[in-house]
């Protein structure tokens, strides 16, 4: 007999876990929950965790997933899938989101429960990566909409919000390209060598031919028709001498003349090229074959910055990564580490609030029907009766304009004390400056994996391409939106003390990352403040890329948010000097600082004057 649960969401955890098993054909399969990437292998599966809230959309993403998952495993065979890959690792992408599709195509016809689960899913990761606000196909990947266009011809089924657009994006080169191809797709879904065969023909269709590697049936033609030939010639071994003379004589004369005729039929090849290369030259710009555009830039600081793949990368809000229990005692550990801090809170609070004031214009709505009396017009009543008594009102003015952003790094490196001086100069700053009516964000940045994730795995299982760039799964995480009140964000910033979170640090992606949702702010004024421990490290990535790959991409990015001059851009260094990538930044070493020097530091970010903000912050190279 089982024992009793508090957890009201295991009685669900269980029953799905069953129900994966039957649909996937698999009474061994191990079905396990996790705040860590959801992901399958041949023994079992992980789905995202559901907590005690269960809440809708955390049910819908882990029936999605176990469906979806249930699907490949049941109809995908890995040595099929093998055999079929491409070598490049852009087609790769494509084959791999068309096959993944076929399966989830073939799971919806044979059990169409699936299908809508599967569409929740596919919302719910759409909505994390921004699809619905891309609009260039350069800016949405290709072999994401690949798959969501086998997914909708093989089912008919409308796709969610934000995975559709990605699919009316790249739509129109993809059947153009590819429409004939196409039309046999409903012919080979039950077969996957088949499938593999069309995905192969699907990918030539759109230009990338020459990422597929050797075709795998020719190589079985070809080995067959090298173990004819070994048969025929131990048969004939027989032979004498002279018959083999003669025989290696007329299979060298056979020999010269296959390479005459090779070498005029490359020729021939060549001038049919050239022949081809000048049509297309002279063909009318309306009848040029349509090209695919370039992909767009993974950084719009440094335009030659690569990311392998961002398949697996992750923003994320923090009550998502923990249980609501286990974030309110991690939060009470921080409390006891803020409890000497009470004071500090006061006394900044007063300072900032001193100088927002200082910018505010206050202003009077005279002549109303309704308001304050206004006693200057009173005379006007006095001298004739029959004048209307005049009001006046306050204009509502609210305080500066202002949005801030912490950044906080969320690396390894930043374990123990440094991370807990984080976690408070967040705390202590975001509820001082809620105080002062200005809106807070809270951010950290951190990866999902040591030593590369699954974005090394993918890289390893692709032939180790040189120089990949980076080479690791990014994890971003929303502590605190900027609309959110304090109270309600207040237990998140306990994640931060959770074993296991803090692991490698990719910083310039990061700063680039909170800087475009800075950008989409309406505030008219905007400071970023970075909390951090020093340089970028990233082993996975260093490892395979030139040694300051991931610090020159900071310095870029620094660069780009420097000379926008959009966003004023701060950094606060945790026992590192951190001037040597930020002109403005002070250093701090304990949190006893906050209360002193550390109050007319933070307070000096809201003076207007450059000269008393660097004589404040003692900030170098200010203009």
């Amino acid at each position: 007999m089982s024992k009793p649960t508090d957890n009201p969401a295991d009685p669900f955890k269980k029953a799905l876990a069953e129900a994966t098993k039957v649909m996937a054909n698999d009474a061994e399969l191990n079905v396990t929950y996790s705040v860590d990437p959801a992901g399958m292998t041949k023994e079992g599966m992980r789905l995202p965790q559901v907590s005690r809230r269960m809440t809708r959309d955390e049910v819908l993403l882990a029936r999605g997933t176990a469906d979806a998952f249930a699907m490949r495993h049941k109809y995908h065979d890995d040595a099929t899938a093998v055999k079929y890959a491409p070598t490049g690792s852009l087609a790769r992408e494509i084959y791999e989101a068309m096959e993944t599709a076929r399966c989830e195509a073939v799971g919806a016809r044979d059990m169409p429960g699936t299908a809508g689960n599967i569409d929740a899913k596919i919302g719910h990761e759409a909505k994390r990566k921004g699809y619905a606000e891309i609009t260039q196909a350069a800016d949405a990947p290709l072999a994401t909409a690949a798959g969501y266009l086998v997914r909708h011809l093989a089912t008919g089924r409308d796709l969610p919000a934000g995975a559709d657009n990605v699919m009316e994006l790249w739509r129109g080169f993809i059947e153009e390209s590819a429409s004939e191809t196409l039309d046999n797709l409903d012919n080979v879904l039950d077969d996957q060598a088949a499938f593999a065969r069309l995905a192969r023909k699907v990918i030539a269709d759109l230009g990338y031919g020459d990422q597929l590697g050797d075709d795998p049936d020719t190589e079985e033609e070809d080995q067959d028709s090298g173990d004819e030939a070994e048969q025929e010639q131990q048969e004939e071994s027989g032979s004498d001498d002279d018959s083999q003379d003669d025989e290696n004589d007329a299979s060298a004369e056979q020999s010269q003349e296959e390479q005459q005729d090779a070498s005029q039929a490359q020729v021939s090849e060549d001038e049919s090229s050239d022949m081809e290369q000048g049509e297309e030259a002279e063909m009318p710009e309306g009848e040029a074959p349509m090209e695919p555009p370039p992909p767009a830039p993974h950084s719009d600081a440094d335009p030659s910055y690569v990311v392998y793949t961002t398949d697996f990368d992750e923003e994320i809000r923090a009550e998502d990564l923990a249980e609501i229990a286990e974030l309110e005692r991690l939060r009470a550990y921080l409390d006891q580490q803020l409890e000497p801090l009470k004071g500090a809170v006061s006394r900044l609070a007063n300072k900032l609030q001193r100088r927002l004031q200082a910018q505010q214009n206050r202003s009077w709505l005279f002549d109303l029907e309704e308001g304050t009396l206004d006693a200057g017009r009173l005379a006007r009543v006095v001298a004739n009766p029959t004048t209307p008594l005049s009001f006046k009102q306050e204009k509502d003015t609210e305080f500066r304009d202002t949005c801030v952003t912490l950044l906080l790094d969320n690396s390894g490196s930043m374990r123990g004390r440094p991370i807990s001086i984080a976690a408070i100069c967040a705390d202590v700053l975001a509820r001082t400056l809620e105080r002062c009516s200005v809106k807070v964000e809270i951010l950290g940045f951190t990866t999902r994996a040591w030593k590369g994730g699954q974005s090394r795995e993918r890289w390893l299982g692709a032939g180790r391409e040189q120089q990949p760039g980076r080479l690791n799964d990014l994890r971003h995480i929303i502590y605190k939106s900027a609309d959110a009140p304090w109270r309600r964000a207040r237990p998140n910033l306990g994640l931060m003390m959770k074993e296991g979170l803090l692991k490698e640090n990719i910083d310039g992606e990061a700063l680039e990352w909170a800087h475009r949702r800075m950008l989409a702010r309406p505030e008219a004024r905007k400071i970023l403040m970075v909390i951090s421990d020093g340089a970028p490290v990233d082993d996975s990535t260093l490892s395979v890329n030139p040694a300051n790959y991931l610090e020159k991409h900071l310095r870029d990015v620094i660069g780009m948010v420097e000379k926008r001059k959009a966003i004023e851009l701060i950094a606060i260094g945790i026992g590192h000097d951190v001037t040597r990538y930020y002109d403005r930044a002070v250093t701090i070493t304990d949190v006893e600082q906050l209360a002193g020097a550390m109050t007319e530091q933070l307070a000096g970010l809201f003076d207007t004057d450059p000269r008393k903000r660097a004589r404040v912050l003692g900030m170098r190279n200010v203009k």
